[in-house]
């Protein structure tokens, strides 16, 4: 008999997890479908596995600095990474996590089926296309009829074409997460937020890392203040980074000694060479095999057509959220998109409002932390704007000193005329945390001096904040 229920979700990442827990909240019947562990690539092969990482980079790069807190520490060769407890500790976090996933279905009573689901047409089971046939993983067949379904089918590395990836010395971040021994040398093929994040990560394990983008600079989305400052620190920590750059894939070999491969770039050609090659060069979306042949589900340069408010796909009782539509590809937009559908497909007329792809926060994990909101300076201007910014750098705030890391800056991008606030840009010590306050502001359209009036405690990072929307009109006692 197939299994009928008000919602079913196909993919449990982010966005389906959340999706599944919103609609059974709402009373709805809910069946998840996974084919692999709840938590997607978020939990087992990004976000927290490789922010786990990062955290244990980040103690060892400060024990190693501790003698500049007055703190006595062996001599540096004696202070080790104990690469098989960071990955123990590591995989400890993600399991913990995904236990605690399994009992929030249980508790709101969501049907998790494990297994590949295919969309199906018009059938015996229902007149019209949304029911999903699901091949078990021990072989067994489901089918679930829903009254709406939703599709959060995810994203992987894109790969790029030519290279002779092993999946043990040449990598995507996938395979990296899983590398049994540290490497003494890493090349980076991709300057966004992942390949930024492992090459800090890698270099404050010790690693000698090279940088490989493409474009003229890494972070190339960011505002170009933020990308040129990061790329000045992490130089500094002797990251070599190579902008403009093209790989040549035919020059590419793996070996028992590691990875060569030819590099152009403006100065010329160069051959690189190290023990590993990591490929972060963007995610596709998971578009496959899904069945959407068997509806009147389109796809558009390789992501799932949705109406831009509603996320309804061509199918109206369909949605799609997540990374399998493009935008911004974060766990988090994920989330926010999984509650937009159900609060429609609910008819929630007070529901939650999908927010633009500008009024996600962008956050990169590095060493110093980046955190980004609304318009960069240059998209504002390209959007005919007529703008006034301030930036102040971290170094002005008593607790980015006491805490050892004041390096980086924070810069705001207002609008001259209207005094609305465009764009809110941090590099330095908790960055990520730091820019929920930017993005509250988005929400509530506050304005700069809006921010810059409202009491900060003293001595915060979010001090920051405070006196940089002050400064756009003088009233700061930093300026």
């Amino acid at each position: 008999m197939p299994i009928e229920v008000d919602v079913a979700v196909l993919g449990g990442g982010p966005g389906g997890y959340t999706a599944a827990v919103r609609a059974a909240q709402a009373g709805k019947s809910v069946a998840l479908i996974e084919k692999d562990k709840l938590g997607g690539t978020c939990l087992h092969r990004g976000c927290i596995p490789s922010k786990a990482l990062l955290r244990s980079a980040e103690v060892f790069a400060a024990v190693r600095g501790a003698r500049a807190f007055g703190v006595s520490v062996p001599e540096e060769g004696a202070v080790a990474v104990a690469w098989n407890e960071v990955l123990a500790r590591k995989n400890g976090i993600v399991e913990q996590l995904h236990r605690g996933l399994q009992a929030l279905m249980a508790q709101h009573r969501v049907q998790v089926i494990h297994g590949t689901g295919r969309i199906i047409g018009p059938s015996i089971f229902s007149p019209r296309s949304g029911a999903v046939a699901v091949e078990r993983a021990d072989g067994e067949a489901e089918t679930v009829v829903p009254r709406h379904l939703i599709v959060a089918t995810g994203s992987r590395p894109r790969r790029l074409p030519g290279l002779p990836y092993d999946g043990a010395t040449l990598v995507t971040s996938d395979e990296a997460l899983e590398w049994e021994a540290l490497p003494a040398s890493a090349i980076i093929v991709g300057g966004g937020a992942i390949g930024a994040e492992w090459a800090s990560m890698l270099s404050d394990f010790g690693a000698k890392v090279t940088l490989v983008e493409a474009a003229d600079r890494i972070l190339p989305g960011e505002d170009k203040e933020v990308s040129a400052e990061l790329a000045k620190l992490l130089a500094r920590r002797g990251v070599a980074i190579h902008t403009g750059a093209r790989l040549d894939a035919e020059s590419c070999r793996v070996g028992d000694d590691g990875v060569t491969v030819d590099v152009e770039t403006a100065k010329g050609r160069t051959t690189l060479t190290a023990g590993k090659m990591l490929v972060s060069v963007g995610r596709q979306a998971n578009v496959e095999n899904v069945g959407f042949e068997n509806t009147d589900i389109r796809t558009a340069s390789g992501f799932v057509a949705v109406d831009p408010v509603t996320l309804q796909t061509g199918e109206r009782h369909i949605y799609a959220i997540g990374d399998c539509i493009g935008g911004v590809q974060l766990a988090h937009a994920a989330m926010h998109e999984a509650a937009v559908a159900v609060d429609h497909l609910l008819g929630r007329a007070d529901g939650v409002r999908r927010a633009a792809d500008r009024d996600v926060p962008r956050c990169v994990y590095t060493r110093p932390e980046t955190a980004s909101i609304g318009w960069t300076e240059a998209d504002a201007k390209a959007q005919g704007r007529d703008v006034k910014t301030a930036r102040l750098p971290m170094r002005l705030f008593g607790k980015a000193l006491v805490y050892g890391e004041a390096d980086g800056f924070a810069k705001v991008v207002a609008d001259r005329e209207t005094g609305d606030l465009l764009g809110v840009h941090l590099v330095g010590p908790r960055a990520t945390e730091l820019i929920a306050e930017a993005s509250l502001a988005r929400l509530l359209d506050a304005v700069p001096w809006e921010v810059g009036r409202a009491v900060h405690p003293h001595p915060t990072l979010s001090e920051a904040l405070q006196e940089v929307m002050a400064s756009l009109d003088g009233n700061t006692g930093h300026g």
